[in-house]
């Protein structure tokens, strides 16, 4: 069954579940071939795929190196399943790039739990959450996770508060470089997205409306079973679930905030709540409901894509 297969972390499985995100994401394409029309947008679609199948493999190393679940794949699984629940992310350019600078950054957040080369990390982080925000401006929320991290690690040393605003004024005059070089309207376009707005009535069909209730019955599931245990975790992992949480946090916030609201911008939690659903599945006891959850989400997610098409 699925969630047998996906018990254990095997070569196979990543290829399986590549092949799945690669395949729902060109049949999404065939909703409009007009893009086959150009190169530039066969290329661009095309590098959207590898920032997508990048993103999964991000998926799969920060959960697998960082010990945030057990030796399966279901972390990238689930991060896949969301994915197909909601195929307008599939197609959302500035969502993938942005989500995948901020997988970049948390990579870095949890593997400060190795107290080995914080500052660097910390900068890292810092910068890769301002690029991010180049893209989608609320991205910029992921800060408060950077200084969280400080707090829970390396709060003793003032000079780790300072990394931060090395690395904004580093984002920052790298991105005056590109506005003279490139385009002076680039500043323009990233204030334009600065904008808030509590504007939930976006929905195009019934379909993206029911995704998103099921995905808020899930996310709930997961997130409130997860903190109510986070506690019996070993006192040297507390601290990276912690940031998952935040993590999960910050990615609601930024979808509430954005204007021009799509489902697409719930993409900021899926990773968070990937890992928080395969610990979900990794304390079920009772295979048999394994089972039935993990081939549930999956017909879910294949019922509402195949009705969005």
């Amino acid at each position: 069954m699925i969630a047998s297969l996906f018990n254990k972390s095997r070569p196979i499985n990543y290829v399986l579940i590549s092949l799945l995100l690669i395949g729902f994401y060109f049949l999404y394409l065939t909703k409009d071939f007009s893009w086959t029309e150009h190169y530039h947008t066969i290329i661009q679609k095309s590098g959207l795929l590898l920032v997508l199948t990048a993103s999964l493999f991000l998926v799969r190393f920060i959960t697998k190196r960082n010990g945030l679940s057990r030796d399966n794949s279901f972390a990238a699984f689930i991060f896949v399943v969301f994915l197909i629940l909601f195929p307008t992310t599939l197609v959302n350019t500035n969502v993938i790039l942005s989500n995948f600078f901020l997988l970049l950054a948390l990579r870095r957040l949890v593997s400060m739990q190795s107290l080995i080369t914080p500052k660097e990390k910390i900068f890292d982080a810092s910068f890769w959450i301002f690029v991010a925000s180049l893209f989608h401006f609320w991205c910029i929320l992921f800060l408060i996770l950077v200084f969280i991290s400080i707090i829970f690690h390396v709060s003793g040393d003032y000079r780790n508060w300072l990394v931060p605003f090395i690395a904004f004024f580093t984002v920052l005059v790298l991105f005056a470089m590109a506005v003279l070089i490139f385009d002076h309207g680039l500043l323009a376009i990233v204030m334009e997205k600065a904008q808030v707005s509590f504007d939930f009535t976006y929905f195009e069909n019934v379909f993206q409306n029911i995704a998103l209730a099921i995905f808020s019955s899930i996310a709930v599931l997961f997130f409130s079973t997860q903190v109510l245990v986070l506690q019996n975790r070993p006192l040297n992992m507390q601290a990276s679930y912690k940031k998952i949480i935040f993590g999960f946090l910050f990615g609601v916030a930024i979808y509430v905030l954005s204007a021009s609201k799509n489902n697409s911008f719930l993409m900021y939690t899926f990773f968070p709540l990937s890992v928080l659903g395969a610990n979900f599945l990794e304390g079920l006891d009772k295979q048999w409901l394994k089972e039935t959850i993990v081939i549930g989400l999956l017909l879910i997610a294949l019922i509402i894509f195949f009705g969005q098409l």
